[in-house]
This record gives structure tokens, sequence and C-alpha cells, in this order.
């Protein structure tokens, strides 16, 4: 019988984490999902039936101190903890540099360091074979101001890590949603003159559905996709083709 698999989703009590969190959940994996947010981490920790961890992915100290709680041999990590913090904050004004930095590192905190860190502090517990996912976005390539270029930077990071890690066998992607609706990301600011016109550059004239990047996650996660690494992988409903 195989023995089941030690799998740590930041960012999982909600949306893309926590329908990636049910299907490792229902293959029989131990799940340890992270967050800010102690009651909606314990709520969803109950009824997937698995463990959570409080702790802000973006804060070196916390990150540290976690580490305790947090199992000692990791086998997948999902680093899906991030959003565009733009869309929880007013735009600094027309001149306010100092305003304008604060945005930027707010986007960067919570999109690249909290891949980073965490990765960085589980390093030394990754099993040889193990798969790291990291979400990325569409903005990356599309752009939207520093939500993008924090998704860019997870991008160039992603490639230096699946090289230093493929010596044994660790696999290291990124996948890349398009705009996927049913998630905390938009924070009550989404709105039909926004959405329509990014709906309909789909093919399939929708929006991406959290299970579906769960889905994509899973598979890149599983034991025998050994050899797609350093690679981002596009959710998009081709809305974003890559060439």
């Amino acid at each position: 019988m195989t023995e089941p698999r030690e799998v740590v989703i930041t960012g999982g009590g909600t949306g893309i984490g926590y329908a990636a969190a049910a299907l490792f959940a229902k293959a029989g994996d131990n799940v340890t999902i992270t967050g800010r947010r102690e009651k909606v981490l314990s709520e969803a920790a109950t009824l997937l039936g698995a463990r959570y961890v409080v702790f802000d992915a973006a804060d070196p100290a916390a990150v540290q101190a976690a580490l305790a709680e947090l199992p000692q041999r990791v086998d997948v990590l999902v680093n899906n903890a991030g959003g565009n913090t733009d869309r929880q904050r007013e735009a600094p004004a027309e001149g306010d540099l100092a305003g304008l930095a604060d945005a930027w590192h707010a986007n960067l905190d919570a999109n690249v360091l909290t891949a980073v860190l965490v990765t960085a502090g589980l390093k030394p517990r990754f099993a040889d074979n193990a798969r790291i996912v990291t979400v990325g976005s569409i903005a990356a390539k599309q752009g939207s101001g520093s939500y993008g270029a924090a998704k860019s930077a997870v991008e160039a990071w992603n490639i230096d890590l699946a090289r230093q890690l493929a010596g044994r066998g660790i696999s290291a992607n990124v996948i890349a949603p398009g705009v996927t609706t049913d998630t905390e990301f938009f924070h009550g600011t989404l709105t039909d003159e926004w959405l329509k016109p990014r709906v309909a550059l789909a093919l399939n004239k929708r929006a991406g559905r959290p299970e579906e990047v769960a889905d994509a996650i899973f598979y890149l996660a599983s034991p025998g996709v050994a050899h797609i690494t350093g690679q981002v992988i596009h959710i998009n409903g081709g809305a974003y083709s890559g060439r």
C-alpha cells in the first residue's frame, strides 16, 4: 500500500487552495493548510479532515516559528497564498511616491515573499521526487501593475528553484490562472464592466472555477509527472495562448 503523501498548502482555507486541499484529502494524503485567519482555517480543516497552522507567510519570523508545527517531511508544497493587494487598499494619490512604494511592497510581499520564504523554510524537508506548485497569474503576461510584476517575479524565481532541485527528482512549476471566480480574490470589487471584456477573451467565453485550477495543481503534483519542471501552465480558457 502506498504511504500517504505529506502535503502543505498555503492559503488553503478558501478558493483555489481549499479546492486543491480537497483533492489531496480525497486521495488519502495528509494535508496541512496554512493561512493568517484561524477561524477560516479551523472551519476548512474540519471539513477537509486536514491539519492547519496559522501564520503570515510573508513574515520571516512567523514562518520560522511555524516550522515546528509543519510536517517534518514534505512531499508536495502548494504555494497558493497571495492575491492582488491593490484590491484591498486605496490607490495612492498621484505623486505620492511613498504610497506607491508601499503598494508595490504589499504585492511583492503577498505574492513573492510568501512563496520564497515558505519554500526556503521547508527545503530541508523535501522528500526526493517532491512536487512544488506555485500559483501565478495570467497577469504576469498581460499586466496588472504591481500584482502582474509580482507574478512575473514568481515565474523567474521558479526557474531557479527548479534548477536547484532537479538533481533530487523534485519538480517546481507555476500554474497561471486567468479570471477565476468563486474566490476571495476580488474582495467585493468585481464588476461586470471589468469582467465582461476579460471573459470575452476566453475561447470558451467564461471565467474559470477554483476546481479547474485545483485539478491542474493535483496533476502537476502527481508522482508520475516527473519530466515537467520549470514550466508555467496557463489555465484561462484560451484567453492567453502560450507560444
